[in-house]
């Protein structure tokens, strides 16, 4: 039976999160809330948001979508020459949130972002559809350019070079881990007195302290 979100966000709202509920490890506390979002069929539960700073500390933001998550972090992919991907070269300090608005949840993390190593971004790479793929290989990501149909061309000519064949992982692309440092999770309540804790790492461990709303 698929979960009604609009009952399970009573629900939810309802029963509150308590201290003695959440996981030891943030980590399997984000498996139980990301399944339920899935579970109720969210459009998009992978979808984030990703804060970043440039040089001058103005911040960006864009939605990006979780492909990977472990002990080690959230793992994302894209364009290395993007501006994301610039911005977080030079600035490894990021920001995620899972925006379950439909659920009255969200999920904040604040972490480093760092490439992970290009055999996992190949194996991934390897499993996305044929025509991400060529996607890919032929969109200069965040620069300007004069039309739709210059990337039209670019993905035809993708097409006439490989064929059916393999499209190989272009050396400008892969995915960025970012490492939690901090994840707090965040449940909404009527009148405003919303459930907020939030995990810190401390001395290898995981601190946990509840935030007023």
């Amino acid at each position: 039976m698929v979960a009604d979100p609009a009952r399970l966000r009573e629900q939810f709202m309802t029963d509150g999160l308590d201290r003695d509920a959440l996981a030891a490890d943030p980590i399997d506390q984000f498996q139980l809330w990301y399944q339920q979002a899935i579970d109720a069929r969210l459009p998009e539960p992978n979808a984030m948001s990703l804060a970043t700073v440039d040089a001058d500390g103005q911040p960006s933001l864009r939605t990006v979508l979780l492909k990977l998550y472990d002990a080690d972090g959230f793992v994302f992919f894209t364009n290395y020459e993007s501006r994301k991907a610039r911005q977080m070269d030079g600035n490894d300090r990021v920001a995620l949130l899972f925006p379950w608005v439909a659920l009255a949840r969200q999920v904040k993390i604040l972490g480093r972002a760092a490439r992970i190593p290009t055999r996992e971004s190949l194996k991934y790479f390897a499993t996305r559809p044929r025509g991400s793929r060529s996607g890919a290989c032929s969109s200069p990501e965040s620069r300007c350019i004069s039309s739709r149909s210059l990337l039209e061309e670019k993905v035809a000519e993708m097409k006439r070079r490989f064929g059916d064949g393999e499209i190989p992982l272009p050396h400008f692309w892969g995915g960025y881990r970012v490492a939690p440092e901090s994840i707090e999770f965040w449940q909404g309540r009527e009148s405003r007195l919303h459930d907020r804790f939030r995990y810190t790492r401390a001395d290898g461990s995981w601190r946990v302290e509840r935030l007023a709303p």
